[in-house]
């Protein structure tokens, strides 16, 4: 029976994780499998990889053949790096001492560069916080200007109004002024009393 290491798709459209099986070859890729030896989810950065590998390297060892894509991700893990390690100390190229020497050497440099990418990760997005708080001031700093600018608008406006109100008020009063002044006209003096009829003719005399 041929033996593949390979992914089973798992999660939704916009959110897929995939389980690390070992099946046989003629089995549907999301149906039943042999083992499951870990995971692997691309959706974070760096992306996660959960891996048993004392049984990663056995499957390896006894044939299984992996995809692609769990080439990959044994490489990244050290599987790959550590059955090559046993062929030598099987070959007498080395101890296995030694072997086991090189394999820590290998993780500790992937570690640092693991470190490296988070470290870098973080202060990106302490950098961008920071920007963004910057812009954020910078826009409220703006509207308080703006806000500001209107209220002393309104403010002149409404000083220019009352101003005007005020002359208005006065030119109203000055305009009044002069025909209070005017309007008590002189009182005419009493008329001279009419001379008194003259006395009426002396009667006629009689005829005599």
């Amino acid at each position: 029976m041929a033996t593949k290491i390979r992914l089973q798709r798992h999660g939704h459209k916009d959110y897929a994780f995939y389980p690390i099986v070992i099946a046989d070859s003629r089995a549907p890729r999301d149906g039943k499998f042999i083992e499951r030896i870990g995971s692997y989810n691309p959706n974070t950065n760096p992306a996660t990889i959960s891996l048993n590998f004392e049984r990663a390297l056995y499957w390896v060892n006894v044939g299984a053949i992996p995809t692609d894509t769990v080439r990959n991700i044994l490489s990244r893990e050290g599987v790959m790096l550590m059955k090559h390690l046993q062929g030598g100390v099987k070959k007498g190229a080395f101890t296995e001492e030694e072997a086991q020497k090189r394999f820590e050497a290998w993780k500790a440099e992937k570690q640092a560069k693991l470190d490296a990418i988070r470290n870098k990760d973080r202060d990106d997005k302490k950098a961008a916080d920071k920007k963004t708080i910057a812009e954020e001031a910078k826009k409220n700093e703006a509207k308080a200007e703006a806000v500001a600018k209107k209220k002393a608008e309104i403010a002149a406006a409404k000083a220019a109004a009352e101003a005007e109100a005020a002359k208005a008020a006065q030119e109203a009063a000055a305009a009044e002024a002069p025909a209070e002044e005017a309007a008590p006209a002189a009182e005419e003096a009493p008329a001279e009393e009419a001379p008194a009829a003259e006395a009426p003719a002396e009667e006629a005399a009689p005829e005599a």
